[in-house]
């Protein structure tokens, strides 16, 4: 667990030159490569603002990169996120993983800052780095058909280059967006792209034993209902979960003033299929593609943008929010974080977004123009801006997805808690308390969610650092997965190691986090949940959370992770886990 399949190529940033070195890959974290490595790299620059040129930018895949491991074709960018302010990392689709595998890399790593906007690329692990200064103004669609590169290509678009904290780094083709401003860490290094392609053959230590451990995971997904069923995600896509969402009145509706949305049936993934025939779209190594493309190449939302530039903003009409979440794509613009700050603005102003009204402020915020400007903060700083930050549904700066937290109170202790801000997929509580697996758990209810809370951080964790998709915990755990490391780096994999070496890339994040500001006061709700109910079901109703049993079950987690009652890492906790901290 701690030897690599590949080097780090480390590259500076200085003039119009790329200064490369590789570099051997031990990891403290325990995996040397996804998540774990990426937080490793970022610990010792946590007192530093994201675009000082001495912050790294991390790509990473992971041990399992380049093999045929279904669902394991995924990759990590890692910076520190100027939305959020946090520790950030995002899982990328496409071929990057597959790319990096091919060059012989484990991961790359970028400092300084180049004097002109410049394209990186980096082809069979050789760093050129090209002046394009007349770039910034193209779409992401344009920046990856004018480069025909043959590897993957994470690009930004015009939000990057006007300062929008919702600038995201496009992936993948037809391409989505990685959350967290990671866009505006691009653009901080001068840099509009990064290229990477490699032409290497992918060496596993035992081929056969990683043949018996794909076909252990390729049966138990294909026996996943929710994985490979008929209305599962390898046949919609994730906005498969959209009706079952709002059945258990858990869709945010309204600025989540509500969490039904009456036009649910017009807008939800039966009716996107029968709008544009969509062709699946979807990683490497994965036989379950869960992206969507209609014909003619336009990407199709995602569960939380398709959720959000509908039921949240108020838009009853799929062909808007097909065309919002498209032109975010294009303008490198979050369109999670894009559709919530439009309705965190609905609620505030007052003003109804009508179609032509909201692609408009779609665009605005891409181009930095007037309100849009304003609205491309993120919604956090623009209800704080308006002087109502009780109307930004986000938690440490990062937008809520498409789960409201008053129907599952696991996903309500894990927003609040989770590192990197609002995220359901660092404990992807909906596993147990929406899609009852791997046992399914009282949604209503803290009893023992601290604990469950805890154990699936860690788990989860381990599979960003293997690079695996979250979504093959519906079907299979770590006990599956360690075969398949095993054979692939001739390294013995126990899952319990695993799981513990999650624990600690979980730790060293809220190290940086402290670091950086960050303690019990910001692992919180906001306050609507608490004082407001959801909408009810036929036969169940949707209640405020308790504010009690909230904050016994966050003492509860503090507990278990080895936290102080603020929230803060403690000397001991850190020091069994292989770590520092002063306080």
């Amino acid at each position: 667990m701690s030897v690599s399949p590949g080097d780090i190529l480390r590259v500076r940033l200085e003039a119009t030159t790329a200064h490369p070195e590789r570099t051997a890959n031990p990891s403290a974290s325990g995996f040397p490569g996804g998540r774990g490595r990426a937080v490793m790299e970022l610990l010792p620059y946590a007192h530093l603002p994201f675009d000082h040129p001495d912050m790294p930018l991390c790509l990473f895949g992971g041990p399992l990169s380049g093999t045929t491991v279904p669902l394991c074709g995924r990759s990590i960018v890692a910076a520190i996120s100027p939305l959020t302010g946090t520790v950030f990392d995002a899982q990328a689709g496409g071929r990057l993983a597959f790319a990096l595998a091919g060059s012989g890399l484990a991961g790359v790593v970028v400092a300084g800052r180049a004097d002109v906007p410049s394209g990186l690329e980096i082809v069979d692990g050789q760093a050129v780095l090209r002046p394009c200064p007349d770039w910034t103004a193209l779409g992401a669609t344009d920046i990856a058909a004018r480069l025909r590169f043959p590897g993957e290509v994470l690009r930004t678009g015009p939000a990057a280059w006007t300062g929008a904290a919702l600038a995201g780094v496009v992936a993948g083709r037809p391409g989505h967006v990685l959350r967290g401003g990671l866009g505006l860490c691009l653009a901080a290094k001068n840099l509009v792209y990064v290229a990477v392609s490699g032409s290497r053959a992918v060496h596993v230590a035992d081929a056969a034993g990683l043949s018996l451990a794909r076909a252990d995971l390729m049966r138990l997904t294909a026996a996943s209902p929710a994985l490979a069923g008929a209305h599962g995600l390898s046949r919609f896509g994730t906005a498969a979960l959209m009706d079952l969402t709002d059945s258990l009145g858990m869709t945010p509706t309204q600025n989540f003033r509500a969490t039904r949305f009456p036009g649910q049936k017009a807008v939800n993934a039966p009716a996107l299929a029968r709008g544009y025939a969509p062709r699946r779209t979807g990683c490497r190594a994965c036989h379950l593609p869960c992206g969507r493309m209609a014909a003619d190449g336009t990407p199709l939302p995602d569960l939380d943008a398709l959720s959000h530039f509908t039921a949240l903003v108020d838009n009853p009409d799929l062909k808007t929010a097909v065309a919002a979440n498209a032109r975010c794509i294009d303008l490198g613009l979050d369109p999670v974080s894009a559709a919530s700050v439009l309705a965190c603005h609905a609620e505030i102003s007052g003003e109804p977004l009508s179609p032509s009204r909201l692609l408009a402020l779609v665009d605005d915020m891409g181009h930095g123009r007037g309100l849009g400007r304003e609205l491309a903060r993120g919604a956090a700083a623009y209800a704080r801006g308006a002087g109502l930050p009780g109307a930004a549904m986000a938690v440490k700066g990062l937008e809520l997805g498409a789960f409201d937290p008053r129907g599952a109170y696991g996903l309500a202790l894990s927003y609040a808690v989770s590192t990197r801000g609002g995220c359901h997929l660092r404990a992807f509580g909906i596993s147990h308390e929406v899609l009852r697996k791997p046992v399914a758990t009282d949604r209503f209810d803290f009893a023992g969610k601290a604990r469950i809370l805890f154990q699936a951080e860690n788990v989860l964790a381990a599979l960003d650092s293997l690079v695996a998709c979250p979504y093959l915990t519906l079907a299979a755990s770590l006990e599956e997965l360690a075969p398949a490391l095993c054979a692939a780096t001739g390294h013995p994999a126990d899952p319990g190691e695993m799981a513990r070496a999650g624990e600690r890339v979980v730790y060293a994040e809220r190290i940086i986090n402290a670091r950086r500001g960050f303690a019990v006061d910001q692992d919180d709700l906001p306050a609507r949940f608490f004082t407001e109910p959801g909408t009810p079901g036929e036969d169940f109703a949707v209640p405020p959370i308790d504010r009690a049993a909230f904050l016994a079950a966050r003492a509860a987690y503090y507990r278990i992770r080895g936290l102080t009652a603020a929230g803060l890492p403690r000397a001991d906790t850190a020091r069994e886990l292989g770590l520092a901290w002063t306080g």
